[in-house]
């Protein structure tokens, strides 16, 4: 029985045909790269970058790029978008092909070029196979150049994140390749990251091969954030968003430097939680709730990725607030409090001023909040600080570290 036959898939009650609150959940997801007409706000990076990607489009070298901004301002999407329209583009004759690594998951030299070399084969065609694991990086590199010769006049790679790539030679390597006699297509590679630094600690022989032009994106102001969103209405039923969701959802996000990502991410999430909730539209309260929640999954994103030593350094500080009436300290007395701890776990134990250091991190990653206190002529200025999110959940996500889960509260 074919499923439009099934009577099930209409008339279980368990499973109700259609959904009351999404039409087409796929346009919030994160990754979705919208038509053209749905891109706000990035015409002018858009006709940058695809200048630099020119060449590969009339069957000669495509430039490298290096694309910076914050999270969520469109650097993924500009980038998937312009490629595409670079394939859809090209002249008789001319292949083209593109891929997308995500260099927080695939951080290794190996893992990117195994999976580049996956992602661009084509084995009906080009009879090679390639493994996910087992092979030398210098063997995957054989098979990602005999991959690309057999199909391909140029290939346009973008590395997103490449600041998290743990060897940068992977640039000098992909963007010399045909210079050095590795393969006969060109190739052009767009690397995307969110520290503006990121080349000026880049290797000068990796610097000097890559030969990039920069490209950098604003964040979006208020308005485009709306904008966007209203673009993406159709994503739920008709009448559903009541009237204040969309301008309280780019509000939010618009206090987060201008992020698209989490814009969006709200109202997908606003939707979830009066869908859950039973409700029959979407409300400013479930956009409220959403942002609760997304506060929550940022703050974990935050710790979990954070070293070993603020890891302490925040458990110090969660330790003082969770077993005291106060919620701000001098500190000095959290580096006492994290010295027990480092002893505890047989850690190394960092200098005040580097602590110190460590906290001010903290603070402008929005996870602690320093106050300077005046104590008078004799006292005189001292730190004061504060976590920002509740005691019992920091403490919560930074014991999920198997290195921490060795501290028992003294």
């Amino acid at each position: 029985m074919t499923p439009d036959s099934s009577p099930s898939s209409v008339d279980d009650p368990l499973f109700k045909s259609g959904h009351r609150i999404f039409a087409n959940k796929d346009l919030l997801k994160i990754g979705h790269v919208p038509e053209a007409d749905r891109i706000v706000g990035r015409d002018e990076e858009i006709s940058k970058l695809a200048k630099r990607l020119n060449g590969a489009v009339h069957g000669y070298s495509p430039e490298n790029v290096m694309i910076y901004g914050k999270t969520g301002t469109g650097k993924s999407l500009v980038s998937k978008h312009v490629c595409q329209r670079a394939q859809n583009a090209a002249q008789d004759g001319v292949e083209i092909g593109t891929a997308y690594i995500d260099c927080a998951e695939d951080n290794t030299e190996t893992q990117a070029i195994s999976s580049l070399a996956a992602k661009l084969n084509d084995e009906s065609s080009t009879g090679i196979s390639v493994p996910h694991t087992g092979l030398s990086t210098s063997k995957y590199y054989k098979l990602l150049w005999k991959t690309l010769d057999a199909q391909f006049d140029s290939v346009i790679i973008i590395l997103d994140e490449i600041d998290l790539m743990n060897d940068d030679s992977v640039l000098m390597k992909l963007s010399r390749a045909e210079e050095a006699g590795k393969i006969d297509c060109s190739v052009g590679v767009i690397a995307i990251s969110n520290k503006i630094q990121y080349v000026d600690n880049v290797n000068e022989r990796v610097k000097s091969s890559f030969q990039h032009k920069e490209l950098f994106f604003k964040p979006y102001d208020a308005n485009q954030l709306r904008e966007i969103m209203f673009n993406r209405e159709d994503a739920f039923q008709d009448g559903v968003l009541s009237e204040d969701v969309i301008p309280l959802s780019a509000a939010f996000a618009a206090q987060e430097h201008g992020d698209a990502r989490k814009a969006i991410d709200i109202l997908r999430h606003a939707g979830e939680v009066a869908y859950e909730a039973g409700a029959e539209q979407v409300t400013e309260e479930h956009v409220r709730q959403a942002q609760q929640h997304a506060e929550k999954d940022r703050f974990r994103e935050l710790v979990n990725g954070a070293p070993t030593q603020a890891k302490a350094a925040l458990l110090a500080l969660t330790e003082l607030s969770v077993n005291s009436n106060d919620d701000a300290f001098l500190t000095s007395r959290v580096y006492d409090q994290y010295e027990r701890i480092c002893n505890h776990l047989d850690m190394d134990i960092l200098s005040v001023r580097r602590f110190r250091d460590i906290l001010k991190e903290q603070a402008f990653l929005g996870v602690v909040e320093i106050e300077k206190i005046n104590k008078g002529s004799a006292g005189g200025i001292h730190l004061q600080n504060r976590l920002i999110e509740d005691p019992q959940v920091v403490r919560e996500t930074i014991l999920e570290d198997s290195r921490m889960q060795d501290w028992t509260r003294e």
